[in-house]
């Protein structure tokens, strides 16, 4: 068998990842048809038609379709079709031969389970015999009585898109006839409940539908999804990844793997704004786009080295992971964050992918946080702002990968104006004040030795009122590194004002805090001081030399 592409390149392997709460892996409801209550006596619903639903067939079926049905203007063009198979009198009875009288001309198709799904009424009931109507037996049901909607994986997805969709010209999705695919679970949105490998809910899979069960991936998922990547594309097989995510995350995600994975193939993500099957969803054609950009390899060098780093694919456009954001759930609803670019390629029209800039930042194989250079130890902080800060060692990568227990914890901490306590020179800063934050301090003292903050402050400073700033220099001089971004989606750098904080650059605060953990894994904290409300110049100054370390990450990644 050949294995290469028409163009000459190789037939690519793909390997795909299903993440956490991905609306591209998720389903509507599956409602009991009329066709199955009218058959149990059950009360029908308004709507005119069934929806179809792809289901398999169990043995195969003879079926008579009308001719010129497929479109009103085929029977307009009827000189240009071959006769039908057949004829249907009005008995229903099949004709080889044209009968007198009135007769429907016919196609005979011969259905056969092996063919795959099919468009069919959804003939599901309840245990009780009673229809369904949502996808739990009944309103804010316990995971026990609700069925779910997401996809374990992407398997299903990548058939139903052969299966169902329709390229341009009214030909096939082709998508097993350009790559080869391996799926994979990396805190996947579906999970299997029973039999002797049951997984639970919140822990082995995370869903935000129905939406009372609601789950979220921990620091520990991400450090878990990050070895299984690695180690899929340690084996050299793929040619590139597909990550499918939430749309509101999925941007986070491909720039931390971006960060962290070594490897010198394309990373893309892609996401939905609307489910799978529903009306003018979009991550089918998402799913599309990426295996059309990573088979053209027009994201690799004269060396076949990937040179775009992680790009975030949805509506027809190659995303930097680094700099885009969803901003509303409409198409569309993506955009370019920091003011520079974000576009790398185009994937619009009937052409081959065009790129349009190269990124500047260090990104997978030119990473200098890639997860083959972390060290395997760290210095951390414990004890409390009370009694004192004191220096701990701690194990962050093992054998595996990522120590998911040694993850780092970052906060992001938003200044506004108009804080329950102005400051002035009769009432000067007073770090106390800032509870919240001192009360992380300590928690992250207690139960995260590698932790930091992300203040998102006002542009372009990236600093927030004088209190605020107080106790944020506390977290700084108790070893935690805290970054200064602009305001929401800042167009400019903000500027760096006190070597004793890092300069987010023009990164949003939710991607600054990616990359500080990225950075703490790499670094370790900051020195602490005995007293981390006063610090003496020694101790400023072994700060901000440590501190040094992390702005040049900052300005480069």
């Amino acid at each position: 068998m050949d294995d290469s592409l028409p163009s000459g390149r190789p037939r690519p392997r793909i390997a795909v990842f299903a993440g956490p709460t991905a609306t591209i892996l998720n389903t509507p409801d599956l409602v009991t048809s009329n066709k199955a209550r009218a058959r149990h006596g059950l009360p029908l619903r308004p709507s005119r038609f069934d929806v179809l639903r792809p289901q398999r067939l169990a043995a195969p079926v003879t079926l008579y379709v009308e001719a010129f049905s497929a479109h009103p203007l085929e029977a307009d063009a009827a000189d240009l079709y071959a006769p039908p198979d057949g004829w249907l009198d009005e008995d229903g009875t099949f004709h080889a031969e044209q009968p007198s009288g009135a007769a429907t001309p016919v196609h005979v198709v011969e259905l056969d389970p092996v063919d795959g799904l099919y468009p069919l009424p959804y003939m599901g009931r309840q245990a009780d015999g009673s229809a369904w109507e949502e996808t739990s037996t009944a309103p804010y049901a316990p995971p026990g009585a609700a069925r779910q909607t997401f996809y374990p994986d992407a398997r299903r997805l990548y058939e139903e898109i052969e299966r169902f969709g329709l390229a341009d010209h009214g030909t096939p999705v082709e998508l097993g006839s350009i790559a080869d695919f391996e799926f994979f679970r990396a805190a996947p949105s579906g999970g299997y409940t029973t039999g002797p490998d049951s997984e639970r809910l919140g822990q082995d899979f995370f869903v935000y539908y129905p939406y009372h069960l609601q789950s979220e991936p921990g620091l520990g998922d991400l450090a878990r999804a990050t070895n299984q990547v690695q180690a899929v594309l340690a084996t050299g097989e793929f040619s590139g990844v597909q990550w499918l995510e939430g749309s509101p995350t999925v941007d986070e995600t491909l720039y931390w793997l971006g960060l962290l994975i070594d490897t010198k193939v394309p990373l893309v993500g892609h996401a939905a704004q609307r489910r799978h099957q529903s009306l003018s969803s979009d991550g089918d054609r998402n799913v599309v786009d990426g295996v059309k950009f990573i088979a053209s390899g027009v994201a690799l060098d004269e060396r076949g080295e990937d040179r775009l780093g992680a790009c975030v694919i949805v509506d027809e456009l190659v995303y930097a992971a680094r700099d885009v954001t969803k901003v509303d759930a409409r198409p569309g609803g993506y955009e370019v964050t920091g003011g520079h670019g974000g576009v790398v390629a185009d994937l619009g029209g009937y052409g081959p992918p065009q790129l349009t800039y190269l990124p500047a930042r260090r990104h997978t194989h030119r990473s200098e946080l890639r997860l083959t250079v972390l060290p395997e130890r760290v210095g951390g902080v414990t004890g409390s702002l009370g009694s004192g800060v004191l220096p701990v060692d701690v194990g962050t990568k093992d054998a595996e990968g990522l120590v998911p227990a040694a993850m780092p914890h970052v906060s992001i901490t938003k200044y506004s104006r108009y804080a329950a306590t102005g400051t002035g020179s009769d009432n000067p800063p007073v770090a106390d004040e800032e509870v919240e934050i001192l009360a992380r301090i300590d928690a992250n003292l207690a139960h995260a030795p590698l932790s930091g903050f992300v203040c998102e402050g006002m542009s372009p400073f990236g600093m927030a009122d004088p209190t605020r700033n107080a106790a944020l220099g506390v977290a700084v001089f108790a070893g935690m590194p805290v970054v200064r971004t602009g305001r929401g989606n800042t167009g400019g750098m903000a500027w760096r004002t006190d070597p004793a904080f890092i300069s987010g650059n023009n990164l949003t605060a939710t991607k600054a805090r990616m990359l500080l953990m990225a950075a703490l894994l790499r670094f370790g904290s900051l020195p602490p001081a005995a007293d981390p409300f006063d610090p003496t110049p020694d101790e400023r100054a072994a700060t901000e030399k440590a501190v040094a370390q992390y702005q040049a990450v900052f300005d480069t990644h």
